[in-house]
Parts: C-alpha cells; structure tokens; sequence
C-alpha cells in the first residue's frame, strides 16, 4: 500500500525526532530509544503537523522500510536503527550470511576504498543482506554503488554483528580489506 504523501511527510519528522533529534518535537528518548506515545503526538502536534494515533499507527504499520516499532501495548515508539543520538536499542549479536551490501553513492567510493566504511554520524554502520536493497539505498545518495563485503571474513576476524528489528545488518566499521572485487 502507497503511503500518502503527508503520511511520508510525517514519517520523515517522525524519523528525525526518534533517531537524530526528540527536541524538534520537544520530547526525550529513554536509554532504549523509546518515547512516549502520548507526548510525541502532542510535540508532533505542537510543531503545526496534524497527527493522532491511528495515523502514527498507519505510518508505522506501511513504512516500507519498518522503521519504527511499538511496545506491546502502544504506549511507546522507538526507531527500530540509524540513530544519530546515543541509545541502546537492545540489539542481539546475529552470524550474518557470507557476503553483505552496502550501498552508497559513486562519489563516496574514494574515501570508502581508502577507509572503509565508517558509521559516520550514526551508531554502526548500515548493510544490507541483498543486492537490491543495496542498489535502493545508493540510489538515495546520487549515482548507485553497490560494495560487497565478506562478512563471513568479518566474523572469523572478531568483528560482532547485529540485526535490527527491520533486517538491517549493523557493525561498527567495515575495513577495506573486507570488499569483494
């Protein structure tokens, strides 16, 4: 199902203030990343956005990219992964499959061959189990670059992994050393 467009809209606030920024709708985050249901919708609200439960529902319900998670009875929200601000999201350690993705743009690929891949302003680093997920998220960045890596490798060399709520793959840094040519 299409999300309207003010559902996207309100899906990308939402996505700022649960990962990167509470403040924008005067709200805080716990320790996990949760808040409160009942005082996002009304900062939400104080922003001038219009938004109720069902609506917040219906975002976290279509959001193709299940971004967002409720607790059992609704009463608190978190952003499932990609936060830019210090939470625990309760991740547990997960053996991915041989080769992960990680889509970026071509621009980027310099830096990437010279640094490997940094977790920059978030807390881990994004990959993708598949190819086209990967192609998707370059495409969000410009002109699409896919880089494979092998995890398998990674995960014999030490480096932990976690899979979010979503099926994003997170680690802390990827080494160039690690790409598949």
């Amino acid at each position: 199902m299409n999300q309207s467009n003010s559902d996207v809209k309100l899906g990308r606030f939402l996505s700022l203030v649960l990962r990167h920024d509470p403040h924008a709708a005067g709200i805080t985050l716990d320790g996990h990343g949760w808040a409160d249901v009942d005082a996002l919708l009304a900062g939400v609200n104080r922003t001038g956005r219009k938004i109720n439960m069902d609506t917040l529902e219906r975002i976290v319900r279509e959001n193709s990219k299940q971004r967002y998670a409720f607790n059992e009875d609704h009463t608190k929200i978190r952003a499932n992964q990609g936060h830019s601000v210090r939470v625990d999201v309760e991740l547990k350690a997960a053996e991915p499959p041989k080769y992960l993705y990680h889509g970026t743009a071509t621009r980027f690929l310099p830096a990437i061959q010279g640094e490997g891949i940094r977790r920059m302003s978030r807390q881990y680093v994004h990959l993708s189990g598949d190819f086209e997920t990967a192609m998707a998220v370059g495409k969000r960045h410009g002109i699409p670059a896919v880089i494979t890596i092998d995890a398998a490798a990674m995960v014999r060399d030490g480096v932990g992994f976690y899979r979010s709520e979503n099926g994003v793959w997170l680690c802390e840094h990827v080494e160039p050393k690690y790409f598949v040519s």
